[in-house]
């Protein structure tokens, strides 16, 4: 089964006033929609734009594993694990919230920084929070988040280059930028597809892009 979810169906949400712009792409804080909670372990994927000096204040996550993925700008990330640094483009940010942590994410810079947040739930709820980052993630290593039992593969193909889909029983895709085409469908940024039991998809890139990529389990 392949279900192609169009960007511009997205739940609008965030604080434009605050210069905080948030698209979903499942059912999110006052965005409820009981037929598109999850899929699988993955729970949230949102598109977020924050205007210099914009942020999210300080605030509670449990029971969750956060993997951002910077687009533009640079992300300022603190948290109650004592961590604190900067996300840039390429940068793989993980954030394993356990029986409960606290954090703040800000665009001090003085550009526009867009990133994409996904939220998967882990196999086993509580432990201990801890925080990674990987700097300057290349196509060619998988990050595997064991956690929530899911395996991300960034791919940035150029034009007319194809990109295997991994034979796992769920996929889920978001396409970053670019124009990709999947068994016959055309997609651009913004768009997702999920994915059930299904081998020998291939993602061909119209233009240069760059996609996300859950392996995702049973």
């Amino acid at each position: 089964m392949i279900d192609v979810r169009r960007g511009d169906d997205r739940y609008e949400g965030g604080d434009p006033a605050a210069g905080i712009t948030s698209r979903h792409a499942f059912s999110f804080g006052s965005f409820y929609d009981p037929d598109n909670l999850r899929f699988g372990p993955v729970l949230a994927c949102n598109e977020e734009t924050l205007a210099p000096g914009a942020g999210f204040d300080e605030h509670p996550h449990s029971h969750t594993e956060i993997v951002t993925w910077v687009v533009e700008g640079e992300l300022t990330h603190q948290d109650s694990t004592g961590e604190k640094g900067l996300v840039r483009p390429g940068d793989v940010q993980r954030l394993s919230a356990g029986s409960g942590a606290r954090h703040v994410e800000r665009n001090d810079g003085t550009e526009p920084l867009r990133f994409v947040q996904m939220w998967l739930a882990p196999l086993t709820a509580g432990g201990e929070p801890s925080y990674e980052v990987v700097e300057g993630v290349p196509d060619s290593a998988p990050y595997e988040l064991p956690a929530a039992g899911a395996v991300l593969h960034v791919r940035r193909p150029g034009a007319g280059e194809r990109v295997p889909v991994p034979a796992a029983e769920r996929v889920y895709l978001h396409v970053v930028r670019g124009d990709l085409r999947l068994d016959g469908a055309e997609l651009g940024p913004g768009d997702s597809v999920r994915i059930t039991g299904e081998e020998g998809l291939v993602v061909t890139a119209g233009s240069p892009g760059e996609v996300l990529i859950w392996e995702l389990p049973a």
